[in-house]
């Protein structure tokens, strides 16, 4: 036996002695009760940079918040420019918009006809179920048609009061604009029906 195996056998032991001595540290009662998680995760979620938040705090900044986005939504309605979105935005689309909200179409009067042909295909007589089917097919081929050759002339008109403007996608931003009813089209309207653009 070399006289360096006494030596490790003696640190193994020590060290064996302190792991059971801190175990048995670990499994003695701690003299109070477990926290909760409540008490637990408030300790963790210390905020340094501000004070915590109060119910009355928290009630304000969430009635800012609404009226900041109340506000954003007026402008957004009455076209302000700040407000609208790049889809909105130049004055290419919003004479669009007045192009389209000048006229009145066929398309805005599609979704209040759909909602008659769907009461129709309920009454049980047949006629009056094909005939609204009919009528309902009749419908949606003559706003498709109309959309096409008003789209044509959005783009024809765009190009010749903002030569070298793109009219890329004008056409089809103006006829799914003439295909909401006026009322629920936003921004909203801001000339009238029969108004010279």
């Amino acid at each position: 036996m070399s006289p360096k195996e006494p030596a490790k056998k003696t640190a193994a032991k020590k060290t064996a002695a302190t792991n059971k001595s801190v175990a048995s540290k670990a499994a003695a009662p701690k003299g109070k009760a477990t926290p909760t998680r409540k008490v637990a995760e408030a300790k963790l979620n210390v905020n340094a940079i501000s004070a915590p938040a109060t119910k009355a705090s928290r009630n304000r900044d969430k009635s800012a918040v609404r009226e900041a986005r109340m506000a954003s939504r007026a402008a957004y309605m009455r076209g302000e420019e700040s407000a609208l979105p790049a889809r909105d935005k130049g004055p290419v689309r919003r004479f669009v918009r007045d192009y389209v909200d000048s006229r009145r179409t066929v398309g805005e009067y599609f979704l209040p006809a759909i909602v008659v042909v769907l009461f129709l295909t309920v009454i049980p007589v047949r006629a009056v179920q094909l005939f609204a089917i009919l009528f309902m097919y009749a419908a949606m081929l003559y706003s498709i048609v109309t959309g096409f050759f008003f789209t044509r002339a959005i783009k024809k008109e765009v190009a010749l009061r903002f030569p070298g403007q793109s009219v890329k996608g004008i056409g089809m931003y103006g006829w799914l604009r003439s295909t909401q009813m006026r009322r629920m089209r936003a921004p909203a309207p801001q000339v009238t029906r029969g108004d010279k653009i």
